[in-house]
């Protein structure tokens, strides 16, 4: 019986683990094969305060797991194959490990951004191909960007890029986007913003050096043709890691956790969500962080309003 299981280690998960390990609370971390969450595929983060050099993902999550490590957190690899949440307290089935017990559970197994799928893609992220312009458009300076996708978010990245880069085209796979007004009347009065509309994806070119462009296919006339760019940003949404509690706590529309504004709290007494899991809007390191801090204190006093 533990008294917290933190599920997921990204910058959420593994804050939440200090600050539980500093209060003497033993929390276990559930982390799966691939853990660090969506910062181990970011190459340098710049924007975290205390570095003034910046710092590799990977390092900046290595970092955050020995410093709850050193209070009292221990790890567990595995993925969760299933979670009862009808009664606390709570059993998890974590794949070869058997069944765990918890008094109060931390969901912070963030989220996915949603890839295209096609060759060269997955293996240039970090090397050209990315799917958060916050994180790296500084790194595209007078350079050439593309950015796929149609809707509100593809058409703010487009624009927060054109601070840096000195061209950026939008690839859409159809003729009209799903972006609203507001946003499509923006970005095409920018004149750093190119069309490349009723196009299709192909793949990511890339040579020694990183990605030099993305070959499309024309939806009407059928022509393959190559658009010549220095990195291509994703932007066709994300998807909240949440399907293995299978509708058992109160989702929105997308899939992401509802917490009670201000807080960490579910609609699950005991349990708390944290991080990109619960969070559409920012999906950054530092607010996630921000974030396991709130959930780890919400869940240390959930516990000493049961034993007192």
């Amino acid at each position: 019986m533990y008294k917290s299981v933190i599920v997921g280690t990204g910058p959420a998960g593994l804050t939440a683990a200090i600050y539980l390990a500093r209060a003497n609370m033993s929390p276990l971390v559930i982390e799966g094969p691939e853990p660090g969450g969506q910062l181990t595929t970011t190459t340098e983060v710049e924007n975290y305060p205390g570095f003034p050099d910046g710092i590799m993902g990977p390092e900046l999550m290595d970092n955050m797991r020995k410093q709850a490590e050193r209070f009292g957190a221990t790890f567990m690899t595995g993925w969760v194959d299933s979670i009862d949440l009808k009664e606390r307290p709570f059993r998890l089935q974590v794949q070869d490990k058997g069944e765990l017990v918890a008094e109060t559970l931390i969901i912070s197994t963030g989220a996915s951004a949603k890839y295209l799928g096609i060759p060269g893609e997955m293996d240039n992220v970090g090397r050209g191909v990315s799917a958060c312009a916050t994180c790296d458009g500084f790194f595209f300076r007078n350079r050439e960007v593309i950015v796929v996708g149609g809707g509100d978010t593809a058409l703010e990245e487009a624009n927060f890029l054109t601070r840096f880069a000195s061209k950026v085209t939008v690839v859409h796979r159809r003729d009209e986007l799903r972006a609203s007004k507001i946003m499509q009347d923006r970005a095409r009065s920018n004149t750093k913003i190119d069309w490349a509309l009723n196009k299709t994806p192909l793949e990511v070119v890339a040579e020694q050096s990183g990605v030099t462009g993305l070959k499309v296919r024309d939806n009407i006339s059928g022509e393959v043709g190559m658009l010549h760019a220095d990195g291509v940003f994703v932007a066709i949404g994300h998807r909240p890691n949440t399907g293995f509690l299978e509708g058992q706590i109160e989702t929105d529309a997308n899939g992401y956790i509802v917490t009670v504004p201000g807080t960490s709290l579910t609609n699950i007494p005991g349990v708390f969500a944290c991080g990109d899991v619960q969070d559409s809007r920012y999906r950054q390191a530092i607010t996630a962080a921000g974030s396991g801090a709130m959930a780890a204190m919400d869940s240390e006093k959930f516990i000493d309003s049961l034993e007192h």
